[in-house]
């Protein structure tokens, strides 16, 4: 079962099984579903880096963006990690949401 709109509102940092790592714009559904994903061993490590950030046009953006390509479960204990691959214009508006938000 697929949650409806999902509005994104905190910057995580996700740290891959091989120890790479990438931010992400999500919200606290995404982000307990990626410490469930922590706790089964599907990805290394989550924080928060940033919570409550401004629904900037570029967060607006980017939540269309992920709302329209990707299925996001309602539960927390997800049977797998997807990671949302961007586009490069995706790739672009996250980095101007960091920019914005002071994360570097």
């Amino acid at each position: 079962m697929s949650a409806d709109f999902q509005t994104l509102d905190i910057i995580e940092e996700i740290t891959r099984n091989d120890g790479s790592t990438y931010k992400e714009i999500g919200n606290l559904l995404h982000n307990g579903q990626a410490e469930y994903a922590v706790e089964e061993g599907m990805i290394k490590k989550v924080r928060i880096l940033k919570i409550n950030i401004p629904h900037s046009k570029n967060v607006i953006s980017y939540e269309k963006f992920v709302n329209e390509n990707f299925d996001i479960p309602t539960k927390i204990a997800i049977s797998e990690y997807i990671e949302w691959q961007r586009t490069t214009e995706m790739d672009a508006v996250v980095e101007k949401i960091l920019a914005e938000n002071k994360v570097s």
